[in-house]
């Protein structure tokens, strides 16, 4: 069955490749049903990323979407992309989703629109599989520190408070799907390594690495009625890039997560 995604996937490389060039019109949504056999829904959808990804624009009325360009191809912020490519993910059956990230709070807020969609009946998936990867925060991190004492302990009592608050949402958000008997099978795994992300990265129903850095930098954050000056990363806010065609890097990145998964790791307890 043709997904969305390999929709979306062959329109773009037809653009790419010039057999469609730009302010060409798309063909209608009823040739693309009749060419790749699939309904118009899978067609919205892939229309929906070309569009979302600057490759069409001008879609609507019935009209046939018209060829654009993206701004060179530019990665697109963590809050955007990551959201895009989990919603996409969640058209499957079965889902999986290995994360190695600071606090899960681009993934919570990525997770929050398909997680409707199933509270409505609009998805309905057999299996969700989850396994996440976070920063122990009782270890020594490069950061968030204070930036004139690294030794103050406070900013990383604060990501610990973070970490619990996302980590604890993400759990009862996809086990309620569970006990709520919309999802049949949901596994959430939640483990801790002594490691200092310097990127986030999302494995995605294990065909699609989502990878962006983590860029440090001096901010002012509030932690028991008192402003701290630390140094910190800003997640939600730093550019993803995608990989699904590259298949030995897809495969790296997984076994370089189980190599983590399976050794450091360690099942998180915040108390």
């Amino acid at each position: 069955m043709v997904s969305p995604d390999h929709l979306a996937g062959v329109l773009r490389d037809r653009i790419r490749s010039g057999e469609l060039p730009r302010h060409a019109r798309l063909p209608t949504q009823r040739a693309l049903v009749e060419e790749f056999g699939v309904n118009r829904t899978t067609v919205r959808q892939a229309l929906s990323v070309l569009e979302r990804e600057g490759y069409i624009s001008a879609r609507g009325r019935g009209a046939p979407a018209v060829v654009s360009s993206p701004a060179e191809d530019s990665p697109r912020p963590a809050g955007v992309e990551v959201a895009d490519r989990i919603a996409l993910a969640f058209q499957a059956d079965d889902i999986s989703i290995d994360a190695f990230c600071l606090t899960t709070e681009t993934l919570n807020a990525a997770l929050a629109a398909p997680l409707i969609a199933i509270s409505t009946g609009e998805l309905t998936p057999e299996s969700i599989s989850i396994r996440v990867m976070l920063p122990n925060p009782d270890e020594p991190l490069a950061y968030p520190r204070l930036i004139s004492d690294p030794a103050d302990r406070r900013p990383l009592a604060r990501l610990r408070q973070l970490t619990r608050t996302f980590s604890t949402s993400l759990r009862h958000q996809l086990t309620s799907l569970a006990e709520m008997g919309l999802v049949p099978k949901v596994s959430v795994e939640i483990r801790s390594v002594p490691i200092t992300p310097v990127q986030k990265v999302y494995l995605l129903n294990g065909f699609e690495v989502l990878t962006a850095y983590y860029q440090v930098l001096p901010r002012t954050v509030e932690y028991q009625e008192e402003q701290l000056e630390i140094y910190d990363v800003l997640g939600l806010n730093s550019k993803v890039f995608r990989s699904s065609s590259d298949t030995a890097f897809v495969e790296e990145s997984h076994q370089w997560f189980e190599s983590l998964w399976s050794t450091l790791a360690q099942p998180l307890t915040l108390g």
